[in-house]
């Protein structure tokens, strides 16, 4: 019988979840399983509330039974639980293959700590090789994506078949290829310097654990240490 590493993971992560605590939910498909943990600790007793990073992930919160609150009723979170595309040892990450970055770190930013749930495949040395995804306005998208390119790296808007993918803000997505990010911090501030990049996918110093699941079922737990 194989072994559901990235539910090993979320599972483990959904421990440090404690009563009356205020939750922020992921998106993608280790976070599924550490929404599927929540909504089974929840029917046997756990009080806590929730928030939701997309569409998907509140829709599974509620059929689970999980309560949602309006982020009006918040002003922060205790704890977030969340996956990644990459990881580095420093606990940078690469997040929003699932296409929810900017509310993802949104949320993430908002709670007092933020836990990283992933695969052994997803920890990697160098960051780069997953596509960064960029959220980028739609009004002049062909401007953002050629000072995208000017970067070095190799640019893709993201479709859903035939159509562009837009994401929960209406939003597109740039997939930039870098193979290799050799400086997360100084890619992150040129990033942010072109007009038309409402987010980008690098999370630098909001991650403050990771819990990795391995295929051969135990489980690795990197802690960030960092201030933010």
């Amino acid at each position: 019988m194989s072994i559901n590493v990235k539910q090993l993971a979320a599972e483990k992560a959904v421990e440090y979840v404690k009563d009356g605590m205020r939750v922020g939910l992921g998106t993608g498909s280790t976070a599924y399983w550490a929404i599927r943990k929540l909504g089974e600790r929840v029917s046997e007793g756990l009080q806590i509330t929730a928030v939701a990073t997309s569409q998907a992930s509140e829709d599974q919160a509620r059929e689970l039974g999980i309560p949602l609150v309006a982020f009006s009723d918040v002003d922060s979170l205790d704890l977030t639980i969340d996956g990644a595309d990459e990881l580095d040892g420093a606990l940078q990450l690469i997040k929003g293959g699932g296409g929810a970055l900017l509310r993802e770190k949104i949320v993430a930013m908002g709670s007092a700590r933020m836990i990283v749930v992933a695969d052994e495949s997803k920890a990697v040395t160098t960051l780069g090789k997953f596509p960064l995804p960029v959220e980028i306005v739609p009004f002049a998208w062909e401007w953002t994506v050629a000072a995208l390119a000017k970067l070095g790296c190799k640019t893709e808007l993201r479709r859903s078949g035939e159509d562009l993918y837009k994401t929960d803000n209406g939003n597109y997505i740039a997939d930039c290829r870098f193979e290799a990010i050799e400086s997360a911090a100084e890619l992150a501030l040129a990033l942010q310097r072109i007009p038309g990049v409402v987010e980008h996918g690098l999370f630098i110093g909001i991650a403050d654990l990771a819990i990795i699941g391995k295929k051969d079922g135990t489980i690795e737990i990197i802690e960030g240490g960092q201030d933010r």
